[in-house]
């Protein structure tokens, strides 16, 4: 139902979870832990797999806060959940209130959990190529940071992720890449067809954990599309030519 870092699971005030795609009552495409609010699956069905990921966090179902991710690099301070039409366009997101759950949605981007758990600060980031590209690492250490984290003092874990072997990329993506981050070709192999790479999202939103300076970095090293009964995939929905897919959620809380 859900998978555990080490890395966090050892500090007692933190709880976590990044929950597979097992132990919820959604069905068809979405079967069956769907906890997307952006996806076509039944709202009811979205709302008990949510309730029940909070039940897994020790929390009311009502305490998770969920953001209209677009890709981005802002992050946002969070006090409470946010109403359904009210949430913040935006790919990160800190909070120092305990009992309050911050999740992550993804289906082959990279889910990352932050905590400090020496100030009491948590944070997770929906880290696309996009984001890690232009900087939502970055903008939620110093989000963190402002809540009185400190950086020396951060773990963060990377959670199921397309793997490179499943992540083919076009010349345009490999050119935005060297201009934007230099010495960045080393996240590149050979694709199987021309002009195309094999690109390491993984590695490289490590690369921007360890600049960020944080304490600690690790990554769960699960892979999205290549596990079909534990992860939804957006490429794999693709290239199977589906309508729709799940999505996971990764979240994190302080415990209240």
């Amino acid at each position: 139902m859900f998978v555990e870092a080490p890395e966090l699971s050892s500090h007692s005030g933190i709880r976590h979870a990044f929950f597979t795609r097992q132990g919820g009552v959604s069905e068809g495409l979405y079967a069956s832990f769907n906890g997307g609010l952006g996806s076509q699956d039944r709202p009811e069905a979205v709302a008990e797999n949510r309730a029940r990921m909070c039940a897994q966090l020790g929390l009311p179902a009502d305490r998770m806060a969920s953001l209209y991710q677009v890709h981005s690099a802002e992050a946002v301070v969070v006090a409470a959940p946010f109403p359904m039409n009210e949430r913040p366009k935006a790919d990160a997101m800190v909070t120092r209130v305990p009992g309050l759950a911050l999740g992550i949605a993804t289906a082959d981007c990279g889910p990352i959990l932050f905590a400090d758990p020496e100030n009491g600060v948590v944070g997770a980031a929906h880290a696309g190529w996009k984001g890690a590209l232009t900087g939502v690492v970055e903008a939620t250490v110093a989000a963190m940071e402002g809540l009185g984290a400190r950086r020396g003092a951060i773990v963060a874990v990377l959670g199921p992720t397309i793997s490179q072997a499943a992540y083919e990329v076009g010349a345009d993506f490999m050119a935005r890449f060297r201009d934007e981050a230099p010495g960045s070709d080393r996240f590149f192999s050979d694709g199987s067809r021309p002009g195309h790479a094999q690109f390491d999202l993984s590695g490289f939103v490590r690369l921007r954990l360890e600049q960020a300076e944080i304490g600690e970095a690790a990554i769960l090293g699960l892979c999205t599309y290549a596990d079909a009964e534990r992860f939804y995939s957006y490429r794999r929905t693709t290239h199977r030519g589906e309508a729709d897919y799940g999505r996971l959620i990764s979240a994190i809380a302080l415990t209240p």
